[in-house]
């Protein structure tokens, strides 16, 4: 029996690209992880969690272990509604959807909105799983560069009215990683993101902003695409995945409540009641600000400590970004294939993600990569650099 021939002919068009996670290099033992873009170890809150649960368990018996879990849910709900009014998002309760993490929110909007001739936007470079689950629904993808200051809205004005001039299709949905983007740690600017704003009404097109980062700035915070929008026409993706543990699930999406209400119809019970359960009970005897406080410092001393190594031991051609939070810096080495490089990397005893899987047209990242500074200890981050400097030469 070929089973290729059961399948439908949306899936089959899809699987024509990579699998999930073919980007993801094999690491060998001793090896710096400049790779791993999660969380410093030591910052999941392991024993706060486990006391969580515990009492959790000992308050509610089995109740959490059931389809519907606690009713604490509901208090995680609130929590988060609370915490995005502190960052100047007004929602109301049925503008909000808890997801099972970031990626079913970002899986759930594109499959309301996205279908195999709908024409979307993505940054280039742009977060690799987002554009895996992009191409699940449509091979319609327009790209528009980033640069120190985020996305360029004056080449994705020039795209739309060139577009519009030529009577070719519009995009209906544009997807961006405004603040502390993967992969690069760039920000949009506050210019810009007014002006992305403005070219959604003028071209009549939605805004999926990725916020997973959002929190782990280490300066000032930075304003939201949905704290300015005016209109309903940005979706707000959130994640405690950076910030509390990636392995419990937890997102969600701050959408207009039409939109919500649409989004549950094709979520329906693909939750995770325990972990959200668990999340609540957290959350509502945790020092909030201070666990935050604590993620920023520490990441800003990797960020600086990484960015000290790469300015001793690079060559003089490499250039990089400077993150002004979140988990990454993003390399240029002109005249390098990075995925060729990688090779000697690993085998010198360092590990990164070669350029190419974060583009659409992959050859356009052949002389970049992307580091990780959140995993890895200061000292590995210094002793990578050195080894990975020594392979570019």
């Amino acid at each position: 029996m070929n089973v290729k021939n059961y399948f439908s002919q949306n899936i089959t068009s899809a699987l024509k690209h990579a699998p999930p996670g073919a980007w993801m290099p094999v690491v060998p033992d001793g090896c710096v992880r400049l790779s791993s873009g999660f969380p410093d170890a030591s910052l999941v809150p392991v024993n706060q969690i486990q006391q969580a649960v515990t009492r959790m368990l000992n308050e509610e018996q089995g109740l959490p272990l059931h389809y519907i879990g606690s009713p604490k849910i509901d208090q995680l709900q609130t929590w988060l509604r609370n915490r995005m009014y502190e960052r100047n998002i007004h929602i109301n309760p049925e503008e909000l959807l808890v997801t099972s993490g970031a990626c079913q929110a970002i899986d759930l909007i594109a499959r309301i909105l996205i279908d195999e001739d709908t024409f979307i936007i993505v940054e280039s470079p742009t977060y690799m799983e987002a554009l895996e689950i992009f191409q699940n629904y449509t091979d319609q993808i327009l790209t528009v560069p980033v640069d120190q200051d985020g996305m360029q809205t004056d080449q994705l004005e020039a795209l739309l009215a060139t577009r519009k001039e030529e009577d070719q299709p519009l995009p209906k949905v544009l997807y961006t990683i405004p603040t502390f983007q993967n992969p690069t740690g760039t920000t949009l600017s506050s210019e810009r993101r007014k002006h992305l704003l403005e070219l959604a009404e003028t071209f009549n097109f939605l805004i999926m902003e990725d916020g997973a980062y959002g929190e782990l700035h280490f300066d000032q915070p930075v304003n939201s695409l949905k704290s300015m929008d005016q209109s309903g026409r940005v979706f707000y993706i959130g994640s405690l995945s950076k910030v509390v543990a990636p392995g419990m699930r937890v997102g969600w999406v701050a959408a207009n409540k039409e939109w919500i209400e649409t989004l549950f119809c094709f979520k329906k019970d693909l939750d995770h009641p325990f972990a959200q359960s668990t999340m609540a009970t957290f959350l509502e005897n945790v020092d909030w600000p201070a666990h935050l406080s604590n993620l920023q410092s520490l990441y800003q001393s990797k960020c600086s400590t990484l960015l000290n190594a790469l300015s001793e031991h690079m060559p003089a051609n490499v250039t990089w970004t400077q993150p002004k939070g979140g988990y990454f810096v993003w390399l240029t080495i002109p005249g390098a294939d990075t995925a060729t490089l990688l090779e000697k990397a690993t085998d010198a005893g360092v590990s990164y993600i070669p350029g190419k899987y974060f583009y659409l047209q992959q050859e356009d990242g052949l002389e970049q990569l992307r580091l990780s500074f959140s995993a890895a200890g200061e000292e590995e981050i210094v002793e990578g650099v050195r080894r990975l400097a020594g392979v570019i030469g």
